[in-house]
């Protein structure tokens, strides 16, 4: 290598590319290679950069379970809402299969709406914990204890809370008994959704949609249920009708509604209202909002069915 080329590359450590241009310019073929050595250096990082491209992110998948359940994956990361395997919670009245539940590899969570039989399900919960998933829920939540060996944490309502790769916040819902009941808004993969468990329409929808909307899909209860379980009866929907799920839908600012919570028949002092599926079609076409109906065990498309 000729004295002047040691020079000159010795300078592009210590001067700007300016002042290197200016002494090579005695010397065409000393510049050229300064010039091949500065784009060398430059295509390292855009290597790099390819490489990491090429490695695609994890999508969400969410696959719904029977009645209120639902499962989101994320990589190896699994966040189940309200799972149900229990069939004597509701007998043959509930026509929905049974999805199988089992832990799976990575980080697994469950977080409950409420703690009613329906969607508080030790053995759901169990199975989708397995030794070392944790069980997420509101504070002063009523109804059976938790199973011993389950490790627990409490969300405070309108406070974020991190779980792997999920971020999900408890935010208020109103149960037809006046239990204590929460919705579960998750984000993670740049989507963002909400589950309602079995929640009556409340005024808490507008300030839900403030501050955390719009949402890519909510998962809302349509079953508009009345119960003469306790007495007197009041004969109203302890439940949101389809038509309510399809205002809070707006209001929140959801682009997508899946139904979930409905579909038993039979059960003794319980009606759920008629041709539930069918009047939420129509009023959610109406209203200009996305439906998908998804079958126990099927996995969401995120597509309009409207």
């Amino acid at each position: 290598m000729s004295g002047s080329k040691k020079n000159i590359e010795k300078t592009v450590a210590d001067h700007s590319l300016a002042q290197c241009v200016s002494m090579a310019a005695g010397s065409r073929r000393s510049f050229l290679g300064v010039a091949a050595a500065l784009a060398g250096s430059m295509l390292v990082p855009a290597a790099k950069v390819a490489a990491s491209a090429a490695t695609p992110a994890p999508t969400l998948k969410i696959q719904r379970l029977a009645w209120a359940g639902i499962r989101l994956q994320y990589g190896s990361s699994n966040l189940y809402i309200d799972p149900l395997i229990n069939p004597d919670v509701w007998g043959p009245a509930l026509k929905d299969k049974m999805v199988p539940i089992s832990t799976e590899t990575g980080d697994n969570f469950v977080l409950v709406t409420h703690r009613h039989p329906d969607h508080f399900d030790p053995l759901a919960i169990k199975a989708a914990l397995g030794e070392n998933g944790t069980l997420v829920h509101a504070p002063l939540l009523g109804g059976p204890a938790i199973p011993p060996g389950i490790r627990t944490r409490i969300a405070t309502p309108y406070e974020p809370v991190i779980l792997g790769e999920f971020t999900v916040t408890a935010v208020p819902a109103v149960d037809g008994y006046g239990d204590p009941q929460v919705s579960w808004i998750v984000s993670v993969g740049g989507k963002r959704i909400i589950h309602c468990g079995d929640t009556m329409w409340h005024g808490y929808w507008w300030q839900i949609g403030r501050q955390y909307g719009p949402f890519d899909a909510a998962f809302l209860p349509i079953n508009g249920a009345r119960f003469s379980w306790r007495q007197p009866a009041s004969d109203i929907s302890a439940v949101m009708t389809p038509e309510e799920a399809v205002a809070a839908a707006v209001v929140i600012g959801a682009r997508l509604i899946v139904p979930i919570h409905y579909g038993v028949d039979g059960a003794e002092g319980y009606a759920e209202v008629a041709m539930a599926k069918k009047r939420l079609l129509d009023q959610a076409s109406k209203r200009k909002v996305g439906v998908e109906v998804v079958s126990p065990g099927d996995w969401l498309t995120w597509r309009s069915q409207t």
